[in-house]
């Protein structure tokens, strides 16, 4: 019985590896660069960039399907799609999100593969004895729904920028970090799983906030979030709303940097002075409070539904003299602060 186990284990990650990669592993490194007429050089920093491990010489690791992606690149770069050498930008840009949504999906497709060996349930139009029945509809129902919301996802880039050059382009943004305030404190004592229900709470609420804002959010990192607005009030209220929808008494609280100004946005991801200035506010924030730069406050005193407030100047990493503006709602008998004087 132990054997047949076995046997059946080995059968099952055949299976898989035609089920998710299209065929057989049959080509050796030397072999996928001739099909695809890609120099050796550059498959390795192409494959490298991607995120997999390098294949030894005489492994027989790669399939039909590596050989027609690589097709797929190269016919992008030739149609002037992709800039000739930012191949390898491209894929880290493709291959980073993918590559978690891949850990993430691995729970999903292990109890697909569990039923399939436990004899589940076959229904009409079940696919051949030799693919997991189970497996291959989670595959085709992923398949479906990642393609919607990509799609989805690029009509409100496209709408966000209609013009964004394929490099990156500069643009006048708000950019914000939020942060919860003792983290590694409060999480010491925690399990797994409750680690885990915490920051999927943390991430759910983060890109509801977001999202229902009129931001995007950037990136999360376990204690973090950036995000980035085009409007200043929107990502002021952004700003106010995570501590005010995050807080609880069993979560660590929240505080949150704000910026505004000229950011390169590259590949998904922000680059400036401005990111950098957001996370410096951020971490001189008081818990459950929100921190603005001055480009920013000047911006918000336009709108009479903020209080504007200048705070002591700081001395952070990278900038000497900097000067957080505490931001809060305006209450009904509030008077709108005066705007600021030039000079």
């Amino acid at each position: 019985m132990h054997d047949e186990d076995r046997t059946r284990r080995t059968l099952t990650a055949a299976e898989l590896d035609r089920l998710l990669l299209g065929g057989r592993q049959q080509y050796t490194r030397a072999q996928v660069t001739q099909l695809s007429g890609m120099p050796p050089d550059g498959f390795r920093r192409l494959w490298h960039a991607l995120g997999f491990a390098e294949a030894a010489e005489a492994d027989a690791v790669f399939t039909d399907g590596d050989v027609a992606a690589l097709h797929a690149l190269a016919d992008l770069v030739d149609a002037g799609f992709v800039a000739p050498g930012t191949e390898a930008s491209f894929a880290r840009a493709l291959a980073q999100p993918l590559a978690r949504l891949a850990d993430w999906q691995t729970a999903l497709l292990t109890a697909a593969v569990a039923r399939d060996q436990h004899g589940g349930p076959e229904g009409p139009g079940s696919p051949p004895a030799d693919v997991p029945p189970a497996a291959a509809a989670l595959l085709s129902l992923l398949r479906e729904v990642q393609d919607h919301v990509w799609r989805r996802h690029l009509a409100a880039a496209v709408e966000r920028a209609p013009a964004a050059p394929a490099g990156g382009e500069e643009r006048e943004l708000a950019v914000g970090f939020a942060d919860l305030v003792g983290y590694t404190t409060r999480t010491r004592g925690m399990s797994g799983a409750e680690l885990a229900v915490m920051v999927e709470d943390f991430e759910a609420t983060a890109a509801e906030v977001v999202a229902r804002g009129g931001g995007r959010v950037v990136k999360t990192v376990g204690d973090g979030v950036l995000f980035t607005a085009a409007d200043p009030a929107a990502a002021a209220e952004i700003g106010l709303s995570l501590p005010e929808r995050w807080g609880a008494v069993d979560r660590p609280p929240l505080r949150v940097g704000l910026a505004h100004g000229r950011v390169l946005t590259r590949l998904g991801d922000v680059y400036s002075s401005v990111v950098n200035l957001a996370s410096r506010l951020t971490t001189v924030a008081r818990a459950g409070s929100v921190l603005v730069d001055r480009e920013l406050a000047a911006r918000l005193r336009q709108h009479p539904g903020y209080r504007i407030e200048p705070l002591q100047r700081r001395s952070v990493r990278g900038f000497d003299d900097l000067q957080p503006w505490l931001v809060s709602r305006c209450g009904a008998d509030d008077v709108p602060d005066p705007p600021e004087r030039s000079g």
